[in-house]
């Protein structure tokens, strides 16, 4: 088999003009990067508004192993299956952020013969929206420090700034630092630190924003620092939300993408799940589904994290229902929770394979617990065994759900179109009924509680009284309502990340709470999760190159 690059670099494109006008998209309307991609224009998007929505399809999955489970290739893959049986389908995912396509974990465009294309471009700098959000996050960091040089009126406490920098790479060395050393002329010396972008709150504040009014709105309320008496300094008292938009008016628009089998593909923001709220854009989802019968997205990472603030936070704020859930799950990643070492997952091993379904089972239960009907999709492995998939087949069966396998990969969209027979069956047959975990009014820590208990099945929340207060401030200061953003390991349900299966009884610590009062949620940092990653012992950098011939190996 070919690899994913070599695949993508054969794929028999078609201009994007044509993809668009497939959705009805006039081209006047289409912001064209190169021939493969172009943005979508705002005056298009407003004119939608009143046409009736299509079906909203959520990809999510078990937790992620080291034998890899194949969320997005899986959701490229449904979006071509349902185009094959006759629905009009459009895919919806995020944009791939450069430090893990130059660290571990690769990009994300799919793989096989379920991919987005253009593979390198949309793997690496794409149509320039990571760097419009850096630089936008980053001239508000800069802003803070020169109004403090030039007489600080606003009264900013430099102990109490909240801001910190951001970069699209992997650089553990820049998560602590200190800035303005070198003497009056560059400022005043303070600790302060870097955050990777998709962990910026500019970044979810634009995958949650409406439009350029919302999105200026929101800017405006960021809360960069506190003063002496610790009341807030708002990015808009520093008159930064004007250029931050217009730095971020084309990052703004949804990007139009086509996968292998030239169906259409939004590709817009990149929030990471296990630091952020991991859903691309509601202005891409909300568009596809004006546009299409069928729209499939993913949220990132494991149903513990991803799927649940896609339902809790982008689906609460956006107004979304979605009609069914799809988890993904492999045999390999069975074994491998079973207990299975990576080196040993070519053998067959059925017991191994139902000790680790528990995991699968609690994302069903969890999954369900929202009022959303569950499908399992089983991507496919040579190396799994007839004894071994009917294992997980009856496992799900006895969860109250179906388990279907999906062979996307090597064959595209005539490999799983089982699953998108079956999509259609439980979307069309009006079962869910789908409702957030918590209320508003919930307190905060209430709400933390709820998903640890809930969700990653704990017995208890372990927090400072200083967090505790904190989140009392907040209350008082009207945040009371915001949706939780938990920060946690993916690799588990707990926050040890070599704690697999579905464990029981543990805690969940809280580090840290941080308040994004432009995206409308309170980030709640847990164990040892790190919101700016450092790369592997060998990066995928190390072989990455251009060939002889000018083009790009290594990326994944």
């Amino acid at each position: 088999m070919k690899t994913d690059i070599e695949i993508a670099r054969e794929a028999k494109k078609k201009p994007i003009q044509e993809i668009g006008a497939r959705l009805g998209i006039p081209a006047e309307h289409l912001l064209p990067y190169g021939h493969d991609k172009a943005k979508v224009s705002q005056d298009f998007i407003a004119s939608l508004e009143g046409r009736p929505d299509g079906k909203l399809i959520l990809v999510t999955a078990i937790n992620p192993t080291p034998a890899g489970e194949g969320k997005t290739t899986t959701t490229v893959g449904l979006g071509d299956g349902l185009n094959r049986i006759g629905k009009k389908a459009i895919v919806c995912i995020r944009e791939a952020s450069l430090g893990p396509n130059f660290g571990m974990k690769g990009g994300a465009a799919g793989g096989g013969m379920a991919q987005v294309v253009p593979m390198e471009d949309m793997n690496l700098h794409f149509t320039g929206d990571f760097h419009a959000i850096t630089a936008a996050h980053n001239l508000l960091a800069a802003m803070i420090d020169n109004h403090i040089y030039w007489g600080n009126e606003l009264g900013i406490d430099v102990r109490r700034i909240a801001w910190r920098r951001v970069m699209d790479m992997n650089d553990r060395a820049l998560r602590d630092i200190v800035v303005g050393l070198g003497g009056v002329a560059n400022g005043f010396a303070r600790q302060t630190g870097f955050d990777i972008t998709v962990a910026s709150e500019v970044m979810a504040i634009l995958c949650l924003a409406t439009d350029l009014k919302d999105l200026q709105k929101r800017l405006g309320d960021i809360v960069v620092a506190y003063r002496r008496d610790k009341s807030p300094v708002y990015c808009r008292d520093l008159k930064a939300d004007g250029a931050m938009t217009v730095l971020l008016k084309d990052a703004m628009q949804p990007n139009l993408v086509q996968t292998l089998e030239n169906n259409p593909a939004f590709v817009h923001g990149g929030p990471f799940a296990n630091i952020a709220h991991g859903c691309n854009s509601v202005i891409a989802t909300k568009t596809a589904l004006k546009l299409g019968e069928y729209v499939v997205t993913e949220a990132g990472f494991g149903a513990d994290l991803g799927a649940e603030k896609f339902f809790d936070i982008k689906c609460r704020k956006a107004g979304l229902k979605p009609a069914a859930a799809v988890i993904v799950a492999t045999v390999r990643a069975m074994k491998m929770n079973g207990g299975v070492a990576k080196a040993d997952l070519g053998t067959e091993n059925v017991e191994a394979v139902k000790k680790g379904c528990p995991n699968l089972g609690r994302h069903i239960a969890n999954t369900k617990g929202f009022g959303v009907p569950v499908v399992v999709a089983i991507n496919h492995f040579a190396t799994d065994t007839e004894a071994e998939i009917q294992a997980v087949k009856d496992y799900v069966a006895q969860q109250g759900a179906e388990a279907v396998l999906c062979r996307h990969w090597a064959e595209g969209s005539a490999g799983i179109e089982e699953l998108a027979r079956k999509v259609v069956q439980i979307a069309e047959g009006g079962a869910a009924n789908f409702a957030p975990l918590y209320p508003d009014e919930m307190p905060l820590f209430q709400k933390i509680e709820t998903i640890a208990k809930r969700i990653y099945h704990a017995d208890e929340v372990i927090a400072d009284k200083a967090i505790r207060d904190q989140l009392r401030a907040w209350e008082a200061a009207g945040y009371g309502h915001f949706p939780i953003c938990m920060a946690k390991t993916q690799y588990s349900f707990s926050t040890d990340p070599n704690l697999r299966g579905a464990p029981t009884g543990h805690t969940v610590p809280i580090r840290e709470v941080r308040l994004s009062a432009g995206a409308g949620f309170i980030v709640v940092i847990c164990g040892e999760i790190m919101t700016m990653p450092g790369l592997p012992k060998i990066p995928s950098a190390e072989v990455i190159r251009l060939d002889e011939a000018g083009r790009i190996e290594g990326l994944f």
